[in-house]
């Protein structure tokens, strides 16, 4: 079976699951309305911020907070693609159709990138077209399109949120479980960074270029002193997220499903 096939194939089974669209509502209708809440005040933080706050004051970082929560919704989606499978039992009949398995890994894998790709690049800039028109409302400083480092932050969410959902792929199959996928996705994320500052003074180093951490600058426009170079961050999260895939690829051709 060429992988074209394969890869239609995938994609026939992913639409026609409710999960499906309903990760993606819930990505989409929870990201706009946590901008909406986080952007509600943005006038009175303005007011009240220090002349330091209000020189490093990033527009489009404000509005792309979304990208938390995102994050999380895009992750499970990712993870469904694979442990659904597992948990119905219909990951052997999909191996047994297509006996060369690294195909069928790889269309999965090509569909979230794809798939969270579109939905991660439509969240972004719908948070940042409200968030803008909500600062331009309360007459803080706001962004356009067009200035300076707002094209590269979008992309950059975009691709940030493409790498997640493809790290969740890597996860579920490596776990066959989506509670496990999700717990080690949760403390990859988020667990690392916020509990960075309880790590052992040699471990901050490692800390201080965890993927996930440095490669979220590049949603913003302002320099961040910690983080210098954003997309070599984000490139060290691709590289690491094609490790975890390249373990997910061994682990599936030795086991027996």
């Amino acid at each position: 079976m060429p992988f074209t096939r394969t890869l239609q194939a995938e994609w026939i089974k992913l639409r026609s699951l409710r999960s499906t669209w309903y990760t993606l509502s819930a990505l989409m209708a929870v990201g706009i309305g946590v901008t909406s809440l986080a952007l509600s005040t943005v006038g009175q933080d303005y007011a009240e911020a220090s002349a330091a706050d209000r020189q490093a004051w990033d527009p489009t970082s404000l509005s792309l907070t979304t990208y938390i929560i995102g994050q999380l919704i895009i992750g499970v989606l990712g993870i469904l693609i694979v442990t659904s499978e597992y948990a119905t039992g219909l990951i052997a009949t999909s191996l047994g159709a297509t006996p060369r398995r690294h195909r069928v890994l790889a269309a999965k894998a090509v569909i979230a990138t794809g798939l969270a790709l579109v939905a991660g690049q439509t969240l972004m800039v719908a948070a940042f077209l409200l968030g803008q028109a909500m600062m331009a409302a309360q007459d803080v400083p706001h962004a356009a399109l067009g200035d300076d480092g707002v094209f590269a932050a979008l992309a950059g969410g975009g691709l940030y949120l493409s790498a997640i959902a493809l790290l969740a792929v890597g996860l579920g199959v490596i776990t066959r479980a989506t509670a496990g996928a999700l717990a080690t996705l949760v403390a990859i994320v988020f667990l690392v960074p916020a509990l960075s500052g309880t790590f052992p003074s040699w471990m901050h180093g490692l800390v201080d270029i965890w993927p996930t951490k440095g490669a979220a600058a590049v949603l913003t426009t302002v320099p961040d002193p910690e983080f210098p170079h954003p997309w070599l961050n984000l490139g060290g999260l691709w590289l690491a997220v094609a490790a975890v895939l390249a373990t997910a690829f061994v682990l599936l051709r030795r086991r027996d499903v």
